[in-house]
């Protein structure tokens, strides 16, 4: 026995190894698996840079042009991934141009792990050169973080950030690393973290619930599911589709869930939200069960809570607790990954047809065809419009891209129109709703799924605040195809002003640049398309490029986005105009 003990004690002397905490923060990100991440130098991190250097051969940086592009790349790579995004950043400045991006990934469950440098311990609270309290500010839209005093608590610390950003409802973490633990040595050893005490990532699932989920789904009459993002994060796609089938409920998804279920499946009945497709809208309020999976019931979903699915008897399947009776109450909630709580289901489901069910919301679909769909996917008019757009990408890309949209009027007529035909398809900022995302989410999810067809459907105003990632993708010759819907307004914020504020268009007019010569002089092809005869072989051009392509497309001024539920309004008072 003593002997076994010093044998062990020697391996463990072998394993460390003594180094700074700089090159310690690379080694963990390479034990954690990263070999890319999205970041900006800057003095307080630079130690972490010189580390980076020397490790070139392994762990890939991208410098972006912002630090907000940064973080939206990470996401982007983890959204069309499923892996944990990374950027890295300096203290100050450098660290809150990091916060959008957090934000932006907090709402939407996005797993990122950030990393900040900071003055040196001695110095913190004395209002050094480039410090902010980065811990304090991001507090509110983290899930969890930590600041670094000492570089023997890099280890720990960094393998914790990568278990609680992935693990569970995943999120962004941030890792603040003062200078001088940066600079110190220790002895370093990695161990991957795989518990934190009071941290229950995925609640245990309880049986009881499930049967009694199960009961009234299927002893329902006119159920309905929407489904949200949760089915992708926790890889039940499957699982999901196996699930409507055998009860042959008619299911909607919501913004962030598109592209779980292809887009064309016989029970997939559109997207529900305020903008979202009028049957499975109208039809909320009419629905007997009500079975959300993987959704957290937001606002733009319910519309007037008041008015929302009170006829209705509530199933919520979902991971976090916190979400459970948070908007909306439940009759039955089933806590756990849906991947195991829709198995546990499944074998308790009667197999089910509803076609009398389904087939009300296809004759709503016909309603919304004849008053929306047709004018925006075949117009008559003159001027083109977004929906046509998205239909030409459609039959180009076969549905097979992965369409990254930004904020605004066309995010919406993407999310309508969009075919997919695989998961991890559909990449946008949905909780926040942040102008700017998609160009540099475009090539986070480009780089993270390179064999796959990349296109960023952009408004001319998000397009506009971070247009400077164009240095990115001329650096890293990501093939990412930007398409910018132009109508020279801030369109959404336009709508509104039109249909509730008596046409008043105060500061949404948009005198824009010649987006083409901005492409061009970032070395990349580029066109314009002004004419309905020039789009198709346009986007036929752009799609068969093997580089980076930007086009731009004209379209109509004052073109609206319904069907639409206003703020306040009840779904069942979804406007078709």
């Amino acid at each position: 026995m003593e002997t076994k003990t010093k044998q062990q004690t020697e391996l463990e002397k072998k394993q460390k190894v003594t180094i700074t905490g700089a090159e310690a923060v690379v080694k963990c990100l390479l034990a954690e698996g990263v070999d890319l991440l999205y970041g900006y130098p800057g003095g307080a991190i630079m130690p972490v840079y010189d580390e980076l250097y020397k490790y070139q051969d392994k762990l890939h940086h991208v410098l972006t042009r912002h630090e907000q592009g940064a973080t939206h790349a990470a996401q982007g790579y983890a959204r069309a991934t499923g892996k944990v995004g990374v950027a890295i950043a300096t203290s100050g400045p450098g660290a809150t141009n990091l916060i959008t991006g957090i934000a932006d990934a907090q709402i939407d469950s996005t797993p990122m792990v950030c990393i900040t440098g900071q003055v040196g311990a001695h110095l913190l609270g004395s209002d050094a050169f480039q410090e902010t309290d980065i811990v304090g500010i991001s507090t509110p839209v983290t899930k969890w973080n930590y600041q670094i005093t000492k570089a023997s608590e890099i280890p720990e610390v960094m393998a914790k950030a990568f278990y609680i950003a992935r693990s569970g409802r995943p999120g962004p973490v941030l890792v603040d690393i003062t200078k001088n633990a940066q600079f110190e040595e220790f002895d370093f050893e990695y161990k991957k973290c795989t518990s934190v005490r009071s941290y229950q990532p995925v609640p245990s699932m309880n049986i009881q619930s499930v049967e009694a989920a199960v009961e009234l789904i299927n002893n329902a009459e006119r159920p309905f599911v929407v489904w949200g993002q949760g089915v992708i994060l926790g890889e039940a796609e499957e699982e999901f589709k196996t699930f409507i089938e055998k009860a042959g409920i008619p299911s909607a998804s919501t913004l962030l869930g598109l592209s779980a279920l292809p887009t064309k499946h016989p029970l997939h009945v559109g997207m529900v939200g305020m903008h979202g497709n009028y049957s499975p809208n109208k039809l909320t309020n009419e629905c007997d069960v009500l079975i959300a999976i993987g959704m957290r019931f937001d606002d733009r979903v319910t519309g007037d809570l008041n008015r929302y699915a009170k006829q209705a008897k509530v199933v919520h399947f979902e991971i976090d607790p916190a979400e459970v009776d948070k908007n909306v109450k439940t009759d039955v909630a089933v806590l756990g990954n849906v991947k195991e709580t829709l198995t546990a289901a499944l074998s308790l489901l009667k197999a089910n047809s509803h076609k009398e069910w389904l087939q009300e919301f296809r004759n709503l679909d016909a309603v919304e065809f004849d008053n929306v769909i047709k004018n925006d996917l075949f117009p008559t008019k003159e001027g083109l419009t977004m929906g046509e757009v998205i239909k030409q990408i459609n039959e180009t890309s076969e549905g097979k891209a992965i369409v990254v949209t930004d904020v605004g009027q066309h995010q919406m007529v993407a999310s309508r129109y969009a075919e997919f035909n695989q998961t991890k398809s559909n990449i946008t900022s949905g909780g926040l709703g942040t102008m700017g995302f998609a160009l540099p989410a475009a090539i986070g999810a480009k780089m993270g799924a390179p064999e796959r067809e990349v296109v960023a459907v952009i408004g001319d105003g998000g397009y506009q605040m971070t247009i400077q990632e164009l240095g990115t993708i001329l650096q890293t010759k990501a093939a990412v195809k930007i398409v910018v819907l132009n109508n020279e307004f801030l369109g959404m914020v336009r709508q509104w002003q039109q249909l509730f504020f008596d046409k008043r268009y105060a500061s949404t007019v948009m005198t824009n640049p010649d987006f083409v010569a901005i492409a061009k002089g970032y070395h990349m092809a580029a066109n314009r398309v002004t004419k309905r005869e020039e789009l198709a072989t346009a986007v036929q051009e752009m799609m068969q490029s093997k580089e980076a392509y930007f086009l731009e497309v004209c379209v109509e001024k004052e073109d609206n986005v319904f069907p639409m539920i206003p703020t306040g309004a009840s779904v069942s008072d979804v406007r078709l105009k």
